[in-house]
């Protein structure tokens, strides 16, 4: 079997997970990531950072062959066919998932991967390579057959099991399981990997109990898709975005990772290579509020009892990110044996990001806790204590330099953006103390809101080139002034706003995409592609000053940038209108859901926003 991996673009992979890990599957039927049992594990198979050290597990014909794709339904159970001279095969691919009181009368596999492959016409000849490759391709494993049960390696208590419905040899060091099958109109065939972590490994069967794990892999997936309460236009890629945040949460504790891959650039042999497997604080008012308005209040609640269980032990200040189980320690260090996509280096793992200032977190917590609210939730009195201590961290530092929403490398400066997002923090706990809901002290809260917006409108606003600006007293503008409006500072028809939209458009914008900033000050060597959420953020701007064609125009033309399967990473090049960066990337394709919930308002002639003057007293309480 060839090595594709280092020909392969980043689009050029599907995802597959169940809500604690997740696998990244090449067109070609590799599997070429996956890190066990945790999104933030040691990565088992890595080919997609090394095609030659990494590791992976693929099932493919051997002769040429042309694929497509598609996910089953509304569900995560994706399905390659592959087209030869001699037939046509069909790969289906799973995470078996099911609900906890159905798994509670069986016995479970907590962490497996089936892969199911079936010859739909002619006949196809099949390879089958499983080269597992631990702890990022520095242990090479030494594999035993056991008879029926397969092959089985060990490692410091982690056990790794591959089954089969057809022979495969080990490799003469035993580091790889090999085979060749010709594989006949009608024929349907197996193979199931499970990783069993400090527990007895339960090894399940083939034949038709690996069928009923797939039945029951799609209805679950399929009741969880059916109770999105979103009709809008776009429904498709709401859907299948909802599906993708849905996946990389991870549901022991609620946190849901940035992304599940680490150091896919942002260009091509580039060195922004960064280790998205984790929780940033960030995205919790934007996945909250999207959550909530497509129906799905319980993942919604999950994700907040999170963010306000992890932000407890770091209060009363707040770290930018965490680990899934609140971990605060994420040392970066850099992977050097490993050569990197496309030979994209350094390979990172940990983010050092973690230590930097970023003070618009705190706008976002409280943002997030805002929205909660006003959909009927209600806090304790521990909650009101914690939100108090965040309102008195703003009062103390907000006119503190931090790195920024971009998390910049190159020191830190008097972000404009990170100002409003202090005014929201304390807006906020103003409205929600009017409201009834916490006490804070009133007077010194309202009296900073108030002087942190005028040291906005005289610093951060510049009158020479009639806009707000990324920096107090600069004349650069960045992709994060767009939300300004969204968040309440300003009014989206303000003259202001709608000039500054004007300028970002005009200096970020690129073939109906927009860059972030102007990369040429932050620390680091030059180059990155446009932003993926950035763009959906335009959309919504223009949705809320009323541009509702101009907002639809932009949503289409970004679509238009999405994978085969409706994947976005977190950055798009422009000049290859390809895929760049983490992939898939939460933050994107919550952007996307959040734009289209803006527009289908827009459409009703509404603004979408909560009811803040009448909050709901029942509910959930935090």
């Amino acid at each position: 079997m060839s090595h594709e991996s280092d020909l392969l673009e980043i689009g050029d992979y599907a995802i597959i997970g169940d809500c604690r890990s997740a696998a990244l599957i090449s067109r070609t039927g590799s599997i070429d990531w996956l890190c066990w049992p945790r999104f933030d594990s040691p990565s088992l198979f890595g080919a997609l950072l090394d095609h030659g050290q990494g590791g992976r597990f693929a099932v493919c014909p051997t002769a040429q062959f042309s694929t497509t794709r598609c996910y089953l339904g509304d569900t995560n159970v994706l399905e390659t066919t592959f087209r030869t001279a001699t037939g046509v095969v069909r790969l289906i691919d799973l995470m078996p998932v099911d609900s906890e009181e159905n798994k509670r009368h069986t016995l479970w596999a907590e962490h497996q991967i089936l892969r199911i492959i079936e010859c739909v016409e002619g006949e196809v000849e099949i390879e089958v390579v499983c080269a597992p490759r631990p702890d990022y391709g520095r242990t090479v494993p030494r594999l035993r057959l056991r008879g029926a049960l397969g092959f089985y390696f060990e490692d410091h208590g982690h056990a790794f099991i591959l089954r089969s419905e057809i022979p495969l040899k080990l490799s003469e060091d035993h580091a790889d399981v090999h085979g060749k099958y010709v594989l006949r109109h009608g024929e349907r065939l197996r193979f199931s990997a499970v990783y069993s972590e400090g527990e007895p490994a339960f090894i399940p069967p083939l034949g038709e109990l690996a069928e009923q794990r797939l039945q029951a892999t799609l209805r679950w997936w399929e009741e969880w898709a059916a109770r999105c309460t979103y009709e809008g236009p776009y429904r498709d890629a709401v859907m299948r975005s909802a599906l993708c945040l849905k996946l990389m949460s991870y549901s022991p504790s609620g946190a849901m990772v940035a992304a599940p891959t680490t150091s896919l650039p942002e260009k091509l042999g580039g060195v922004r290579n960064w280790d998205y497997r984790y929780c940033w604080v960030r995205d919790a008012s934007l996945t909250l509020q999207s959550l909530f308005d497509l129906g799905y209040r319980h993942e919604a609640e999950a994700f907040l009892s999170w963010l306000l269980h992890t932000t407890q032990m770091s209060q009363p200040e707040l770290q930018i990110l965490y680990g899934v189980y609140g971990e605060t320690r994420l040392p970066e260090q850099e992977l050097d044996h490993l050569a990197g996509f496309a030979g994209s280096r350094p390979v990172r793992i940990g983010n050092d990001a973690r230590a930097q200032l970023q003070l618009d977190i705190y706008g976002e917590v409280l943002d997030a806790v805002y929205a909660f609210i006003c959909r009927g939730g209600r806090l304790d009195r521990a909650t009101t204590r914690m939100l108090r201590g965040f309102g008195e961290t703003v009062c103390r530092r907000w006119q503190e330099p931090d790195e920024g929403i971009w998390e910049i490398r190159g020191g830190r400066l008097q972000h404009t953006y990170s100002k409003v997002m202090c005014w929201v923090a304390l807006d906020r706990l103003i409205k929600l103390s009017e409201q009834g809901h916490l006490r804070i002290p009133l007077e010194r809260f309202t009296c900073t809101r108030d002087a942190i917006r005028e040291a906005i409108e005289r610093h951060g606003y510049n009158e020479e080139i009639q806009s707000y600006v990324s920096v107090f007293g600069g004349s650069d503008v960045d992709a994060s002034l767009l939300l300004l409006a969204r968040h309440g500072y300003a009014d989206p028809a303000g003259i202001r706003i709608r000039q500054t939209c004007a300028l970002v458009h005009r200096r970020l914008g690129r073939d109906g995409l927009l860059y972030r900033y102007l990369a040429d000050n932050d620390g680091l060597p030059p180059g990155e592609g446009a932003f993926g959420i950035c763009s959906f953020w335009a959309v919504d701007c223009k949705a809320l000053q009323g541009d509702v064609d101009g907002a639809s125009q932009i949503f289409e033309s970004v679509l238009s940038y999405a994978n085969d399967v409706g994947l976005f990473a977190e950055e798009i090049d422009p000049d290859r209108g390809t895929l760049l960066g983490n992939f898939p990337q939460a933050f994107t394709h919550v952007g996307l859901i959040d734009a289209a919930l803006t527009l289908a308002q827009a459409n009703m002639g509404k603004r979408r926003e909560p009811d803040a003057t009448q909050p709901k007293m029942t509910g959930t309480k935090l």
